[in-house]
């Protein structure tokens, strides 16, 4: 899960920019769009369920997160996603079969408040050419993160593996620090003008210090070595429509210019909230940019059950 023009402040006409990405074949404006509103703001949201720099928006209400008395005992997502348009997004690490399905489980835990917490997804795939129901990959993610006021911090390890057969397997380790917006708190006159919405952002940088086949582009070539992020949700109308998007560059370990990124991944989708369910449908798309080579992109429709028990509830 999110990377889009969604600049409420400068002008509406971000809404129906955005919007019209989500229309192919208009593919090139999303990525510029969001390049442009990050070296604007520079900054992130690192808070709720989605603190590590991952594409998905929070379910909370911003102004309930308070690190300095609130931990989560044991919080947590359940998705399951159809990728009802898929013509290129493989369903396996070494590039085979069209994903069809997509089922995940994230679970945290705050060790100490927000400034330390423990969470793993864990994410599984199936191949719609070979009945949609059969899994074919297995991605499990585990790490440590962390808020230190404005600043998040995350060190995770992942292995992407197949399922249905023996094949590659993708597995790195990484760092990686953002920092975080949120227009509510940081302009004073946001409220005032925007009583039912909210920007939250967040971009930063991470080093992939380990890395057994995690590849520097779509088509499974290079080695990736550096990780640029950049995230933003819009809170259209009391955090129950969501506009969000994610970009994700990597570096080659191989190239001869190791900081400059070889490939972009995005993605930008539309949320709808009911108490502790999501319904939202994104459209994601990974390409190369040093290069031609295979583009992986689909459209997905998911369905997020999200969950919190906080600690001082038990008490």
């Amino acid at each position: 899960m999110p990377s889009e023009s969604w600049l409420r402040r400068h002008s509406i006409s971000y809404i129906g920019a955005f919007l019209d990405t989500l229309l192919p074949p208009k593919t090139v404006i999303l990525p510029i769009s969001i390049v442009l509103l990050f070296s604007l703001w520079g900054l992130a949201p690192t808070f709720a369920l989605e603190k590590y720099g991952r594409p998905l928006p929070s379910m909370e209400q911003p102004d309930k997160t308070d690190q300095a008395t609130e931990e989560t005992l044991l919080g947590g997502y359940f998705l399951s996603a159809v990728f009802f348009k898929n013509p290129s997004f493989a369903a396996r690490p070494d590039n085979t079969g069209l994903v069809g399905l997509r089922h995940m489980l994230h679970l945290e835990t705050d060790l100490y408040k927000q400034y330390l917490t423990f969470y793993t997804d864990q994410n599984f795939f199936s191949d719609r050419t070979k009945g949609w129901i059969e899994l074919s990959e297995w991605d499990g993610t585990y790490a440590f993160t962390g808020i230190v006021n404005r600043f998040g911090w995350r060190v995770q390890y992942e292995r992407d593996a197949p399922l249905d057969k023996s094949g590659l397997k993708q597995i790195y380790a990484d760092v990686l620090a953002t920092a975080r917006f949120q227009a509510a708190e940081d302009v004073s006159w946001w409220h005032r003008r925007f009583p039912n919405q909210n920007l939250n952002a967040y971009a930063g940088a991470g080093w992939l210090f380990h890395n057994s086949n995690y590849f520097a582009r779509p088509d499974n070539t290079g080695r990736a070595l550096f990780r640029y992020v950049a995230h933003a949700d819009l809170d259209l109308y009391q955090n129950k429509v969501v506009l969000y998007g994610d970009m994700n560059f990597f570096t080659d370990r191989e190239a001869s210019n190791q900081a400059n990124p070889t490939e972009m991944d995005w993605i930008v989708g539309l949320a709808f909230r009911w108490q502790d369910f999501e319904l939202s449908v994104y459209r994601e798309q990974d390409q190369s940019l040093d290069r031609p080579g295979l583009v992986q992109q689909y459209w997905a429709l998911q369905l997020r059950y999200a969950f919190d028990v906080n600690r001082r509830s038990k008490h």
